[in-house]
């Protein structure tokens, strides 16, 4: 950069704009690349006479990604506008492939606090946000939460507008914000339009009838937290009006309309929206790997077919929850995984959206994926829930009541390309049964492990024969005396302890889920006659200090092996060893080894009884 840009770049802090006259796209670069290092930001307009416009450093790695990306060479029109001037241009929709409104409580008191505390500044930045024009309606790219809730808020202005007679008032923030007329029909329509129909209908009754129940729609919709956040801004706005209610309400809507900003990029070619919207979510925010690969399946769809392609979308990923262990991408990681061997979670979206290779390895087109995952959808929603309805016969479900009761996840491919070869059941206990056993004298959880339990399933899979993963994996697979040994002596959590009694006590791998898991010597126990806390620590997570009992809590009396006798034994879950406890005089770190090397040998019967 050349001292002669320097000086057509340098400005005061604070500026809101400035005109740095004919600009090359060099120039303009090298300023974005200088106010970046000021920590200012610019957004730069028009190709001969350029404007800069300044905002807030948070949004700037946004803007410097979105200007410099290689793969958008199509220049940007930017401008500053304000809410009002935004909001009454033009009808906004958002379209399929964002994602869906997603604020809750933190969000919109975060959005309500930063808004009412700034309502005596000269200007309030709300962010950025990016359009597409679209047959003469605005497309939003980026900035759908920002936009809804600043319209919930609106709304809650207007209706207690029109409660406290200031119609004039509420006619203008109507007008600005919520409807646009038709001049030739005198019709309205909303100002934003929500894509999908359910949740859209919501929004509109909203603002239609400026009150709705704050359990509208189910816990955890779009429909309930649309509900909730205007019931929120609804009831901050009437606190903040008991002050001078006329005076607020035309400070409010002098502020909306005149002092709160936006950054505003127009992009004039609609079909490269998928991308900006994936450039701008990908550098600058967190995005699901769920949205960007809606985004891009949608962006492979003929615009004839998109709403059903969206609809199918939303029916298959409308049966996972949106976190925890058993989530949308993981499914779609496990299906992609049975025809293409292991891809790693950080990997999917640029595997499937082709922007990365696999050696040996073909993505599915959109069309075969949305098969796939259709096609595979009922057999893994019970291996997540045994309870519902599917294909998998009882035998199969109790399988996969096992492996969940192990908290095991990695083999569902394994299972799934089992589910097509002949004899499923006998191949779904063999892995069953190589889980255990892994478990008990090793560690399954390794990426490694998992790794070769995906490559493992594409074998099965395109031999049509579960056998192929006996040769494989068969070093993973231990003896019957290893298996013994470890079980004897090492220590595992309750969960994987539990199980284990179970399946000794049914003399099955695929055990109940009965009586409560209790350690006979607990850690908490301030003295224990025969088991120190040096011995505690070694033998007291072992399967030979454990015993299933039908209650829930340990009883207080139960703080010494004859309290433990007298108040728990008789609570003994079914096929408990009962009797032999009853004959032991002290409850010792031998008793414990003992009472451990045996239940590890029955154990071993169970577990081996294929061997």
């Amino acid at each position: 950069m050349t001292d002669s840009d320097a000086d057509k770049c340098s400005i005061e802090a604070g500026a809101m704009h400035i005109g740095i006259g004919a600009a090359s796209g060099a120039l303009r670069a090298a300023c974005t690349t200088a106010m970046l290092e000021a920590k200012l930001t610019l957004i730069v307009t028009g190709t001969t006479s350029t404007s800069i416009y300044f905002v807030p450093p948070i949004m700037h790695r946004a803007l410097y990604t979105l200007y410099r990306e290689d793969a958008l060479q199509t220049p940007l029109n930017a401008s500053a506008s304000t809410a009002g001037a935004l909001l009454s241009s033009s009808i906004f929709e958002v379209p399929q492939f964002q994602r869906e409104y997603s604020w809750q409580e933190d969000e919109i008191s975060d959005f309500w606090n930063d808004l009412s505390g700034s309502l005596e500044a000269d200007s309030y930045f709300l962010g950025l946000v990016i359009l597409t024009d679209e047959g003469g309606k605005k497309h939003v790219v980026d900035g759908q939460q920002r936009l809804i809730t600043l319209s919930l808020l609106a709304n809650a202005i207007y209706f207690e507008a029109l409660d406290r007679g200031r119609t004039a008032l509420a006619d203008r923030i109507r007008a600005d914000f919520l409807r646009s007329i038709d001049y030739d029909s005198d019709d309205t329509d909303p100002r934003v339009v929500l894509s999908d129909e359910a949740d859209n209908t919501t929004f509109q009754a909203i603002l239609e009838n400026g009150k709705i129940a704050v359990d509208t729609g189910e816990e955890g919709s779009v429909s309930r937290r649309l509900a909730q956040s205007y019931m929120f801004l609804k009831g901050r706005l009437q606190d903040d009006l008991k002050k001078d209610s006329f005076k607020r309400l035309g400070k409010w809507t002098e502020f909306l309309t005149h002092r709160v900003y936006f950054a505003v990029f127009i992009h004039p070619d609609p079909s490269s929206a998928y991308q900006v919207y994936e450039v701008i979510n990908t550098r600058g925010r967190e995005l699901t790997t769920a949205d960007l690969l809606k985004n891009y399946i949608l962006s492979q769809t003929p615009n004839a077919q998109r709403e059903t392609r969206y609809s199918q979308w939303q029916e298959i990923s409308g049966q996972f929850l949106p976190d925890g262990s058993n989530t949308f991408v993981q499914y779609i990681r496990h299906s992609i995984t049975v025809r293409n061997g292991h891809i790693l979670p950080k990997d999917l979206f640029g595997f499937l959206a082709q922007r990365v290779t696999h050696a040996g390895k073909k993505p599915p087109s959109p069309n075969e994926l949305m098969k796939l995952l259709k096609g595979y959808l009922p057999l893994y929603l019970q291996m997540i829930d045994p309870t519902i309805a599917g294909p998998a016969d009882p035998d199969a479900l109790k399988i996969f009541e096992a492996l969940n009761a192990l908290s095991v996840i990695a083999v569902r491919p394994i299972l799934l390309a089992i589910a097509e070869a002949k004899n499923p059941l006998e191949g779904m206990r063999y892995i069953l049964r190589l889980v255990v056993r892994r478990i008990v004298v090793g560690n399954l959880g390794t990426g490694n492990v998992e790794r070769r339990f995906g490559e493992v399933a594409k074998k099965i899979h395109d031999a049509g024969n579960w056998k192929v993963m006996v040769d494989d994996l068969r070093d993973l697979n231990p003896s019957r005396d290893e298996f013994v040994g470890q079980l004897a002596r090492r220590s595992f959590n309750k969960g994987v302890l539990g199980f284990l009694r179970r399946s000794i006590l049914s003399d099955s791998i695929t055990p109940d889920a009965f009586g409560v898991l209790h350690f006979v010597r607990p850690r908490q126990a301030a003295e224990w006659r025969g088991m120190s806390e040096e011995d505690t620590a070694f033998w007291g997570s072992t399967i030979g200090n454990t015993f299933l009992a039908d209650l829930d809590r340990r009883p207080k009396a139960a703080s010494s092996w004859k309290g433990f006798k007298d108040s728990m034994l008789p609570h003994a879950a079914d096929g408990e060893w009962r009797k032999r406890l009853e004959k032991i005089d002290v409850w010792s770190d031998a008793a414990v080894e003992r009472i451990g090397k045996d239940l590890a040998n029955t154990a071993g019967n169970i577990w081996f009884a294929d061997e």
